[in-house]
Formats: C-alpha cells, sequence, structure tokens
C-alpha cells in the first residue's frame, strides 16, 4: 500500500489528484488489475468524474451546498454534519481498473479528493488489487 498527503485550502473544493494516483500506481508491480483510492476521512470522500470543464466541479459543489447546507439544526456538536453527510453522498473510495499498467479512466475523466470541512491536510491510500496472472 502507498499513502500519499494532499492539504486543501478551502473547506469545500474537489482537488485533482489523478497525478499522485498515477505516481502510486507507478510504485507497485502491476500491469493489470485494479487499484483501490481511500480517504480514511469522515468529511472527506473520493470520486472520479470531468476533469477538462472546471465548472463540472463547481456545479457538483454548489448543488451538494443547496441539497445539505450548513445548518445549526444539526446536532453534532461539531457543526460539521454537512461534511459528513456530503462524503456519504461522494463515498470514501473508488476503485480505478488498471490496464497494461496504467489507469484505465476515461478520456475526461479524474480522480478528486472531495474535502468538505477544511482546510486540513489530508490522507489518501492507494491498495493495489492484483490480477491473477500478476499475482506472484
Amino acid at each position: 500500500m502507498q499513502q500519499f498527503h494532499v492539504d486543501t485550502t478551502r473547506r469545500e473544493e474537489f482537488l485533482d489528484i489523478t497525478a499522485q494516483v498515477a505516481q502510486a500506481l507507478a510504485s507497485f508491480p502491476m500491469t493489470e488489475g485494479a487499484l483501490l483510492v481511500y480517504s480514511p476521512h469522515t468529511t472527506a470522500g473520493v470520486t472520479i468524474n470531468e476533469g477538462a470543464d472546471p465548472d463540472v466541479k463547481r456545479d457538483m459543489l454548489a448543488h451538494l451546498r443547496q441539497l445539505v447546507p450548513q445548518s445549526p439544526a444539526f446536532r453534532h456538536a461539531e457543526g460539521n454534519s454537512d461534511a459528513h453527510i456530503k462524503t456519504s453522498f461522494m463515498g470514501p473510495s473508488q476503485l480505478i481498473p488498471v490496464s497494461a499498467g496504467r489507469l484505465a479512466l476515461g478520456t475526461w475523466q479524474k480522480i478528486y479528493l472531495c474535502e468538505f470541512d477544511g482546510p486540513r491536510r489530508r490522507t489518501v491510500l492507494v491498495q493495489p488489487l492484483l490480477s491473477p496472472e500478476d499475482d506472484s
């Protein structure tokens, strides 16, 4: 398993971590299989979506804010219940196919760390899942 850290700068943001995941993949002796990309945080998730148009990230964050606004009515004492809910929507992980030693992402796809309670230093774990022919 590999890990890397991401420093977020805003309370809510989507950070492109595709290059860091690809770098982690390069450290594994794997040509076929999958990578599990996991955020071990309850207020930051991982998603895959379009990376060409920054308005997609803006639209997603804006809509999530509308769906789950910050609210003093939440009972959780830390005041970040909206961040927990948004993280549950995004999920803590993504499973990404690997083919010919590369991430098998679509043309426009990028991998994002979804920050909902920043700014913070976040950890991302990358675990290879080898195909049977690569398992030595």
